[in-house]
């Protein structure tokens, strides 16, 4: 079972930051989730939130946006060799730049690259059938897409996750990551139902509850 940090290390340091994720990887963690937006001139920026800075990201140009903004190219280079990678596409359009950046630096301990937005896994399939994806989903409406898109794994809002979800999941060979999960005892129920990955805000808290 893989233990992810939510945008890193969130409960203890700036989420979506190189010092994130390197201490949910201190905190013996075997990885982190991060999100990727598009900037007006095509940079894959490591953003939340659609504003970064009083700036709306998708209008703004790179150099617009508050120094030292990281982008996939340059966490893909610092963890690609040392860290599982789930890679959050918020938006559409940055697909194929996306796929290929991954040719370039395939992250060695694994990855999946996951959004809410079913065009965007279909975007992601054809640029590259390779790609190991997964749909994430906080509501059972958005659960019920599954069986039609290219994914390999399901990323769930933590109380869609019972033993009948489970069974049925992995009866169909997908893979299940939970998300977010931030109480010991609800680290402990997961890990009880056998679930593939869990995602945490805390992640100090996650490694000293499961590792």
């Amino acid at each position: 079972m893989l233990l992810l940090g939510h945008r890193g290390a969130r409960r203890y340091a700036p989420e979506n930051t190189f010092a994130a994720f390197e201490l949910a990887l201190a905190h013996g963690c075997d990885g982190f989730e991060f999100d990727v937006r598009l900037t007006a001139d095509r940079h894959c920026v490591i953003c939340h939130d659609p504003r970064l800075a009083g700036r709306d990201i998708e209008k703004s140009r790179y150099r617009q946006l508050a120094p030292g903004t990281p982008c996939l190219p340059e966490v893909l280079e610092k963890f690609a060799a040392r860290a599982f990678l789930d890679i959050e596409l918020k938006v559409t359009g940055q697909e194929a730049c996306v796929a290929a950046m991954l040719r370039e630096h395939p992250p060695q301990r694994g990855y999946f690259v996951s959004s809410f937005l079913p065009q965007a896994i279909d975007r992601l399939s054809a640029a590259d059938q390779s790609l190991p994806l997964g749909l994430i989903c906080d509501s059972r409406r958005q659960l019920t897409a599954w069986p039609s898109l290219p994914i390999q794994a399901l990323f769930l809002e933590r109380r869609l996750v019972t033993p009948g979800i489970v069974k049925t999941l992995g009866s169909a060979g997908k893979k299940i990551f939970v998300w977010t999960v931030n109480r010991e005892r609800e680290m402990r129920r997961c890990a009880d139902l056998a679930v593939d990955g869990i995602i945490s805000d805390d992640t100090r808290l996650l490694a000293e509850t499961l590792k």
